[in-house]
């Protein structure tokens, strides 16, 4: 009977810590990832075929309209609103001939906010690298690549 009630115990703690927002919950990006400077070469006149390889396919493409793609990214932070974006290529005989979409909007202050979080800031000094020597390097002078083999000098 104690082990039911610990049991039980347990149970209903596990449930009052997910419902208190305790257990972490990842940020969700699905869909296309388009980079602003690819999306900026768009020009009218372009076939689908550049299109494709400058954006990459898109997310929507429907049998029935074959002239329209959508490119639709959804994100969600821990939980919180869903953000949907999207971006629609109209083409006329393979070519293009109008985008449209919401993609890059956005609040510029936010998003300046959010690159500087993921920002790491470490020193680097170029002059010390993976070029440099160590004591133990000075040490051990054969390395790899270093000298010649048996097989080296027997092919002579």
């Amino acid at each position: 009977m104690q082990k039911f009630i610990r049991t039980l115990g347990l149970a209903m703690m596990a449930i009052a810590i997910a419902g208190c927002g305790l257990v972490y919950t990842p940020d969700v990006q699905q869909g296309n990832l388009l980079d602003k400077k690819d999306v900026d070469q768009l020009q009218p006149g372009m076939t689908k075929r550049q299109v494709l390889v400058l954006l990459g396919s898109p997310s929507v493409s429907t049998p029935f309209d074959q002239n329209r793609w959508d490119y639709v990214s959804t994100f969600s932070r821990r939980g919180g609103p869903l953000t949907r974006r999207t971006l629609t290529l109209t083409f006329n005989n393979d070519t293009l001939v109008r985008t449209e979409g919401d993609f890059f909007a956005g609040d510029a202050t936010q998003q300046l906010k959010d690159a500087k979080k993921f920002n790491a800031n470490y020193p680097v000094d170029e002059t010390q690298g993976d070029k440099s020597k160590t004591k133990d390097d000075d040490k051990d002078s054969g390395g790899f690549g270093q000298g010649k083999s048996s097989d080296d000098s027997s092919n002579k």
